[in-house]
């Protein structure tokens, strides 16, 4: 044993075994892959073999006692790698890809609080290399000088390869066309693991990027051929009902349905807009099947999609990753057709996800951005701008932007991991043990307060009467991370249908002249409003490419798929490979043939999106003749004042 630990391959041995032990435990108690089976058991253990064989398996190519130094070296770069994904995965449920890598500004999205998802026991991820370093310095006086011969690490990695092929084979045989079709990363993960995920999705990165070098203008055939088919007639009674008013879209940070009509401690949590969603309530129409849609990109790709209604991307943001496309989206086509003037609101550096630069391609026109606000100290919290100054300083500016206008309000307070100033909680926090979910019902209702807040002052503005109001969600604020703890606020446990229904978003619409509906249970996406928009101000949306349909039509497609390729309907859902019936809440064990064409369905919709994107097939794309290319050269959000020091 003694001449096994003082050797090479001995100290290699014992490197890759800890290295193996500790990715399958990660593997098992950090994050959430849906294992199922015992193939899939078999695979997340035996899958770190591969990548341990090959990374390390580079350190034995070294000369005598650098072989040690390069094992611990690399091992030290892999358990960073596999760390980084597990604080990433603890707030996004996901994995680092190379597009998030990209978006340098706001890397992680980590909520504003990497120590917040760290955790004690973390520590213990570190003791093989602490192990593996006594270990070498015990032992490395016993090592020979002289370089392996060169078939021994040649062998090692030609074992690692063996190993890949096995895994890649046998997980092909329990999940056919992984490869082909990899929306959902926790698929991949779980049965080629992280550092051949990481492969895998460097390749596919270098693939994406050629992608707009060769494409051409019948690329978007079929596309063009796809949403026309899906297309829906608007509803007669509400075409044009909106046209010449202003437009107000306000974004709720993090904020998911339960929230609503939810009490905590015998409170409402969201009195507010409880009153605006209530079949009392005239004013509205509340969407209450209504559903993100975004992965990655988050707060990102909630706005692309609600302004182009395209999907986001299934790595990265388009924001970061695309954001010098051809776009067609609301702010320049609303120019363009009814002479809207379009204006985003938001409480934070202009630069981050590069909104400074992509807004300029979506054709917005006014950009107000944390340059326009109090930043002080005490209206500062998290993320940025807290929601109640930030409603307030917004006002003037609303009231200066030439009508009609189209304003998006972002608000920020209500973010991971939900940071509120004792004063501004009105609500004490839940009682569950976990601090982001506790939290989370406190930032809520300050958010509820704020939009009252707003609300009034709109009508004392005047700008309440004549203004098309929007208010929706744009992203889950608790990940399943957190199941136990949701588990105890919803009172059920939380099982990968639950988690699914869970990624409802509130999504409400006031129309001036026209009576709300009160509350709506027609199934429903992001993709869904632009269209919705552009019947209510009288622009046919079948010249646009859209993948969503009009909400009030009749024939609204009443499917909503998820980034990952998991998709959920009426009567039955799609998650992780699995169909459930949304009324038993139980496995269907025979899929109907409809049920599998609907899933083919959600691919190709999800991949015709992804073609445009990545392609920038719109640059191919004329929608009709009065349409104009952005020019981007005509926008810029520089405050006025500065422009002339700028210019100086």
């Amino acid at each position: 044993m003694k001449k096994l630990i003082s050797s090479k391959m001995g100290f290699f041995a014992i490197a890759l075994i800890l290295f193996w032990i500790k990715t399958y435990v990660i593997y098992a108690t950090e994050f959430n892959l849906g294992v199922s089976g015992p193939m899939q058991e078999f695979l997340l253990f035996f899958n770190p073999l591969s990548s341990g064989l090959i990374f390390l398996g580079i350190a034995l190519f070294a000369k005598g006692r650098k072989a040690g130094i390069w094992i611990i070296v690399i091992d030290v770069i892999l358990t960073f790698i596999l760390y980084a994904n597990v604080v990433f995965y603890r707030f996004n449920s996901d994995f680092i890809t190379f597009a998030t890598m990209m978006q340098t500004d706001n890397f992680g999205s980590l909520g504003g609080s990497i120590a917040d998802l760290t955790a004690m026991h973390d520590i213990l991820y570190s003791l093989d290399l602490i192990l593996l370093i006594g270990l070498f310095i015990l032992t490395k006086s016993n090592w020979s000088t002289v370089r392996m011969p060169i078939r021994k690490p040649l062998l090692v990695l030609g074992a690692g390869v063996l190993a890949f092929t096995i895994n890649l084979g046998l997980a092909e045989a329990d999940r056919p066309q992984l490869l082909e079709r990899a929306f959902d990363r926790n698929y991949l993960v779980k049965y080629l693991g992280a550092f051949n995920f990481m492969i895998y999705d460097g390749i596919q990165s270098a693939k994406t990027s050629t992608q707009r070098v060769l494409a051409d203008s019948s690329d978007i055939t079929e596309v063009e051929n796809y949403t026309k088919a899906k297309y829906a007639e608007p509803n007669p009674e509400l075409f044009g009902k909106g046209e010449g008013k202003n437009i107000i879209k306000i974004h709720l940070e993090s904020f998911q349905s339960f929230l609503i009509d939810y009490k905590l401690h015998g409170e409402e949590v969201t009195p507010f807009l409880n009153d605006l969603v209530s079949d009392q309530s005239k004013d509205f129409t509340y969407f209450d099947n209504f559903f993100h849609q975004t992965e990655q990109g988050k707060t990102a790709d909630a706005e692309l999609i609600m302004d182009t209604s395209l999907y986001g991307l299934p790595q990265g943001s388009a924001f970061v990753t695309k954001g010098d496309n051809t776009y067609q989206a609301l702010p320049a086509i609303l120019d363009q057709q009814q002479d809207y003037t379009s204006g985003i609101f938001h409480g934070d550096g202009k630069s981050f996800w590069n909104r400074d630069e992509v807004y300029k391609y979506l054709g917005v026109n006014e950009f107000y951005h944390e340059d326009y606000y109090d930043m002080s100290e005490e209206n500062v919290i998290n993320y940025g701008l807290k929601d109640k100054p930030f409603f307030e300083e917004s006002i003037p500016l609303l009231k200066e932007m030439e009508q009609p206008f189209y304003a998006h309000m972002m608000t920020l307070t209500h973010h991971h991991p939900y940071l509120i100033d004792e004063e501004d909680a009105s609500i004490a926090p839940a009682e569950t043990g976990d601090g982001s979910v506790d939290r989370y019902f406190q930032t809520a209702r300050y958010l509820d307060e704020s939009l009252e807040q707003f609300f009034n002052d709109l009508k004392e503005a005047g700008l309440y009467e004549d203004s098309i109001i929007m208010i929706y969600g744009d992203h889950y604020g608790i990940s399943d991370n957190h199941n136990k703890a949701m588990a105890e606020i919803t009172g059920e446990e939380i099982t990968p249908l639950k988690n699914a229904e869970l990624q409802r978003v509130p999504f409400m619409i006031r129309v001036p002249g026209v009576e709300g509906q009160g509350t709506n249970h027609e199934y429903s996406g992001m993709v869904d409003v632009m269209p919705t928009l552009l019947h209510i101000l009288g622009i046919d949306a079948k010249d646009y490419i859209l993948f969503g349909t009009d909400l009030f039509s009749e024939g609204h497609k009443d499917f909503v798929p998820f980034r990952n390729g998991d998709f959920i309907t009426e009567k039955y859902s799609s998650i992780n490979g699995t169909f459930y019936d949304n009324k038993t809440k139980e496995v269907i064990e025979e899929p109907t043939q409809k049920m599998l064409d609907m899933k083919e369905t959600v691919m190709q919709e999800l991949e015709l999106s992804d073609e445009v994107l990545y392609g920038d097939l719109f640059r191919f794309y004329t929608p009709n003749e009065a349409w104009e290319p952005v020019d981007i050269s005509d926008y810029s959000y520089i405050k006025e004042e500065e422009k002339g020091t700028t210019n100086n």
